[in-house]
């Protein structure tokens, strides 16, 4: 009998993962042949999320240049590197440009097939097109992957979970807003990949509180807009007449910051500097283990200091008051937070170039406006200023705090069971929308459609209708008949919709307190309750605690998924073709 592995999601993690299993297969492919089973109700390639059945107007919030599925001489991995083209070199574009999402469904689609290509001849794929509903089977003997309609379950050698974002049952609160909306007849959108909503219920003209700030919230935006016949001309806003009224808010108050608009000039901050893999073995080697806060986060922040002084004392030199050299060390020196801002406070005389990262986090924190209509203009003028910045080089210290949290994530993922904050902090910072779409929610505000609620948002349901407020604008508070969460369901494993991790989590895979699925951050073996790896079980992806930042890899910055898809890869590999189970067919 051939070895038998079955893959379990077949978007973007899955691709990559095939892509790896070609690259090692001449080291490391038996001699008995394989099968490997992919299975994924959606086409190979972009899955669920980057298909191509979905609105043209949806865009990556990445330049085409920033996206790549190939590995580089950067990548820390025991496979071979196979280099291969960007999207924007294989689609032609701009490397500027933000290319829309059905582009990068055929850009993933075609390094499937590449992947295919490059598999040796005794290496057979099946496509299954259908959802894996639970996995059976002994820790040592062959697994039993059980699909949707389908009498007789797949067996497997070996089975990797590569799913990427699933669908979750509501928590209380949710499950409490919808009760309440059944009863009322309001309209509840609990959290959801936004291109899978329906948006049907959310009449023209009518009030929609909406609490989320970030990516989800922008792909809403664009659909009840542009996707309902408006148009933008200049600056302005040609509503269709068939637009609701947005009033949106969440934690911070504000949206995700821009994209970058410049390139990297001259020399990269030397990373990992404060953070890498000896502080890591270190915190890893702790016998009562680690605190995210307390021990993890001050290595992080000061990584994050260093990278932006790097770069403003480098490359703005005429904007501070010391030669990098004493500032370096006399930063590498200072033993805690408070001496370091004494001695950047010294160093850095304009307090608009110093790194105040709870400042980033926290833009509203103390912040009153005396009326809603104050507060709209206020928070324009924020997003106008952070436009600027964003998209301004004199400010390209900014760019070397991207390439911090890049460096720092890369760490944290070594370490799995950080923090659910930094995940957020982290996108907020380094992976938010398009300079254009910011734009677009100028015109929107102004055009009256998009109206901003503040930070803390609070929801009640009372008096038959949903009710907004937010401390940002005391005093004020907005009725409605129809609330959006918009924000991806958070990867629990335990509330997951999906049968698949649910049943694992019975069976005995272990969690983290946030509910993410804990592996072995080398190769992604399934962790049980007693931190045993499941031999024959791995798993990839956001909603284990070795996840990794934004959906795809910028070249030459290491790349954490490629190292990990590497890794797990030779290991299945080195698996199927060193122990093959001689089980007889059943």
């Amino acid at each position: 009998m051939r070895p038998q592995l079955v893959i379990v999601g077949a978007g973007p993690r899955g691709t990559g993962l095939l892509e790896r299993i070609a690259a090692n297969a001449p080291e490391l492919h038996g001699t008995s042949g394989l099968d490997i089973h992919l299975v994924d109700p959606h086409p190979p390639g972009g899955g669920r999320i980057w298909r191509q059945a979905q609105s043209p107007l949806l865009w990556m919030n990445s330049h085409a240049e920033d996206v790549t599925m190939f590995t580089d001489e950067t990548v820390t991995m025991d496979g071979p590197v196979r280099e291969g083209p960007t999207l924007h070199e294989w689609a032609g574009l701009d490397g500027g440009t933000f290319a829309d999402r059905q582009l990068q469904g055929r850009y993933l689609r075609w390094v499937y097939e590449q992947a295919l290509a490059a598999l040796p001849p005794d290496v057979t794929v099946h496509h299954h097109p259908r959802r894996a509903l639970r996995i059976s089977g002994p820790r040592e003997g062959r697994q039993q992957v059980w699909l949707e309609s389908r009498a007789r379950p797949l067996l497997a050698d070996l089975v990797v979970l590569a799913i990427g974002h699933l669908d979750a049952e509501p928590d209380d609160e949710q499950a409490a807003l919808a009760a309440y909306a059944r009863e009322h007849g309001l309209v509840h959108l609990p959290p959801d990949f936004t291109a899978d909503s329906d948006l049907s219920p959310l009449a023209p003209g009518e009030p929609v509180l909406v609490r989320g700030f970030g990516l989800a919230f922008v792909d809403l935006m664009v659909l009840l807009t542009e996707g309902r016949g408006g148009r933008y001309e200049g600056d302005a806003y040609l509503p269709s007449g068939r637009e609701p009224v947005l009033y949106v808010g969440s934690r911070r108050g504000v949206p995700y910051h821009s994209k970058i608009g410049y390139d990297w000039t001259g020399d990269r901050p030397p990373l990992p500097r404060f953070f890498g893999p000896a502080e890591v073995d270190a915190l890893l080697a702790r016998p009562a283990g680690f605190d995210f806060r307390r021990d993890v986060w001050p290595l992080a922040e000061k990584e994050l200091g260093f990278a932006h002084y790097h770069r403003l004392f480098t490359a703005h030199a005429e904007r501070t008051a010391m030669a990098w050299a004493d500032f370096e060390e006399k930063y590498a020196a200072a033993s805690d937070r408070a001496e370091a801002q004494a001695l950047v406070a010294a160093a850095v005389p304009d307090p608009a170039d110093r790194l105040d990262l709870a400042a980033l986090d926290h833009p509203l924190d103390g912040v009153r406006h005396a009326s809603h209509e104050d507060f709209q203009e206020g928070l324009r003028q924020y997003v106008e200023a952070d436009l600027s910045r964003r998209h301004d080089p004199s400010f390209s210290a900014d760019l070397g705090v991207f390439l911090g949290l890049l460096s720092v994530y890369g760490q944290l993922v070594r370490l799995g069971n950080t923090s659910p904050w930094w995940h957020g902090f982290f996108s907020y910072l380094a992976s938010g929308p398009p300079g254009p779409r910011l734009r677009q929610m100028l015109a929107l505000s102004r055009a009256g459609l998009l109206k901003f609620v503040g930070a803390d948002m609070t929801v009640t349901a009372e008096d038959g209708v949903f009710r907004a407020a937010s401390p940002t604008v005391p005093g004020f508070s907005v009725e409605a008949r129809a609330l959006v969460e918009a924000r991806l369901p958070e990867p629990t494993v335990g509330r997951a919709r999906d049968s698949l991790l649910r049943e694992l989590h019975t069976d005995g895979a272990a969690e983290t307190p946030e509910g993410l699925l804990r592996v072995a951050p080398g190769d992604g073996r399934i962790l049980d309750r007693a931190g045993r790896p499941h031999p024959r079980r791995f798993a990839l992806g956001p909603y284990t605690d070795a996840r990794t930042p934004g959906a795809f890899t910028r070249p030459r910055t290491g790349g954490a998924a490629f190292r990990q898809n590497d890794a797990t890869a030779r290991a299945a590999l080195a698996f199927l073709s060193a122990s093959h189970v001689k089980e007889p067919a059943r």
